[in-house]
């Protein structure tokens, strides 16, 4: 992975570091004209407290999408592969 003179966060898709935007310029720029309205319109009305969160969401590629629904499919069919509680349950 290449070093970024960009602000960026990294993320994990298919268990392989991804350098993303880290800020709202950054993200708006990658995405498609047609999602940059939604994108304006999403982080105007998001509360301060939850920016990080949201910003963290639009900031995912399209392919860290198609890994977290697989994984949520897989999940909702009763797959637990490969997942671990966060807490011990008894």
């Amino acid at each position: 992975m290449e070093a970024s003179s960009t602000t960026t966060w990294n993320a994990f898709v298919d268990g392989e570091p991804v350098e993303v935007p880290a800020t709202i310029a950054g993200i708006r720029a990658q995405l498609d004209p047609d999602r940059q309205a939604e994108f304006d319109e999403v982080v105007a009305n998001t509360p301060a407290q939850d920016l990080h969160r949201v910003l963290a969401l639009w900031a995912l590629p399209d392919s860290a999408w198609t890994q977290i629904n697989a994984d949520f499919e897989r999940l909702e069919a009763g797959d637990h592969t490969g997942f671990h509680p966060s807490e011990n349950v008894a």
